[in-house]
């Protein structure tokens, strides 16, 4: 696996400000120098701890915050209550390693039309999307448990509760450490700059020429940090240094294209089988927030096999929102269960678009935390939702075929073959186990999870006739 690539541009980042229990401010976003500071909501996170809950008798049917609920042997959570605005929720803890064995529940207020809604499970077996034991994302110190993140619409009230399973016999059978996570994604925007949960300054470094630097200007694009040029630059030359999206090409200009870029490596007198390449939203389309991530970008050795997931975050959401809610699943992979970056290497929405998920470059082997114990080698692909009782679109399945046959192409894969990857640690393969398995393969195939949910799952095996077909074999 290559080295860890330390960005030749550097980043500077503010401290946090870490106020669990206030309420959060948006930024300002940083600025060439000589200019105004426009205001531009960056998007936040308020971390609350959740507490123990009183017992049933004392809690009134019908009333939010007075839900009755059974006497469980341990329960926390939050009663109802007014916060500011937010999207996206989920639960995290202290130690990655422990899991969470109970149910955990949320309702939420709209900030639309006022009215709550019904309780809704939020998924709590999440440890499997996550980097690979012994990697330094994983030891970090950073890294937190946590249960899926679930989308619910700009909301402006909450309650929660997790009860532990019954007859759980430990002392303290849920976790400790336990905050309620609500994460607003902001608007979008390729100028804002944010530091930490609850931005508040300039947590990266303006457009136009850094201050103490002698290499001019052409580093940077007009209008973008320091952060969105590395990030942009990965992309390059497949689009233009701060491109909103990556053109889609047929078949033939896919395959000219990626002889060209391989510097040898491919030859067009060889027929490489290699799809068309998709129209691909990159980080700066979907409004990634740069200055969250960890600078600089790790990449494995190859690309042998494609994971297919589902984010597990509920399907009320429209297209015209999939920016928003990725920048919501970022931001939460990011702050709130400690991660580099988002862990997806693409995202995929219900209409079928094809979005950039870790920075590094779309076309490269960039490492990802999708799968665990299954990250080297591979790459991760994400469609938005929870397919585990609801059939995936067919625009989003077609999307996967179509991505899958471009990017696996690039690195000579059949999308109908088996391939051999060596488990980096799991739930279902021991570390060092050489494990054969379909190249188009669901999250499920390498660890002991419902993910990609049975229904995404199902469709695997047309998406690989698919996705070779389109690579012309």
């Amino acid at each position: 696996m290559r080295g860890f690539l330390a960005s030749s541009i550097g980043v500077a980042t503010a401290a946090a400000l870490a106020l669990p229990l206030a309420l959060t401010t948006p930024a300002l976003a940083a600025v060439p120098l000589g200019t105004a500071a426009p205001v531009n909501p960056a998007g936040s996170t308020q971390s609350l701890p959740l507490v123990p809950l009183g017992p049933a008798a004392d809690r009134t049917p019908g009333v939010p915050g007075m839900s009755a609920a059974p006497l469980l042997p341990e329960t926390r959570g939050l009663t109802a209550r007014e916060v500011e605005k937010f999207s996206l929720v989920g639960v995290v803890w202290d130690d990655a390693d422990t899991r969470l064995l109970g149910r955990v529940q949320v309702r939420t207020r709209s900030a639309r039309t006022a009215a709550w809604s019904d309780w809704q499970d939020i998924e709590t077996h999440n440890g499997d999307h996550a980097a690979d034991p012994d990697t330094a994302e994983r030891g970090s110190g950073r890294v937190r448990g946590s249960t899926a993140p679930l989308w619910v619409g700009e909301s402006d009230g909450v309650e929660v509760r997790v009860q532990a399973e019954q007859g759980t016999r430990a002392a303290s059978p849920l976790p400790s450490g336990m905050r309620l996570e609500l994460v607003d994604p902001g608007t979008q925007t390729s100028t804002t700059v944010a530091d930490g949960k609850n931005p508040g300054g300039t947590g990266g470094r303006a457009a136009g020429r850094p201050r103490d630097d002698d290499k001019g200007d052409a580093e940077l694009a007009p209008g973008m940090t320091m952060e969105m040029t590395e990030s942009s630059a990965a992309n390059v030359p497949l689009a233009a240094l701060g491109a909103d999206e990556i053109t889609a090409l047929n078949k033939a200009d896919s395959t000219a294209d990626a002889v060209a870029a391989s510097d040898g490596g491919l030859s067009a007198a060889a027929r490489p089988y290699i799809g068309p390449r998709p129209r691909i939203v990159t980080r700066k389309g979907w409004g990634a927030d740069e200055s969250l991530r960890e600078s600089g970008f790790v990449y494995t050795s190859t690309v042998k096999a494609a994971f297919v997931h589902h984010t597990a975050s509920g399907n009320n959401y429209a297209c015209e929102d999939a920016p928003s809610v990725l920048r919501s699943l970022y931001r939460y992979h990011v702050l709130s269960e400690g991660w580099r970056d988002i862990g997806y290497n693409f995202a995929v929405d219900k209409c079928g678009t094809v979005y950039e998920g870790r920075a590094g470059g779309v076309a490269k082997p960039v490492l990802g935390a999708h799968t665990m114990g299954f990250n080297t080698n591979s790459m991760g692909v994400a469609v938005i939702g929870t397919f585990t009782s609801t059939a995936p679109p067919a625009a989003a399945v077609k999307a996967v075929a179509g991505l899958t046959a471009w990017k696996l192409g690039l690195f000579g894969v059949d999308p109908r073959a088996k391939t051999t990857l060596t488990s980096g640690g799991g739930n279902r393969f021991k570390k060092g186990t050489k494990v054969r398995m379909n190249v188009i393969s669901g999250h499920r195939d390498g660890f002991a999870t419902e993910c990609p949910g049975r229904r995404l799952y199902d469709q695997l095996p047309p998406t690989r006739t698919t996705s070779a077909r389109l690579q012309g074999r």
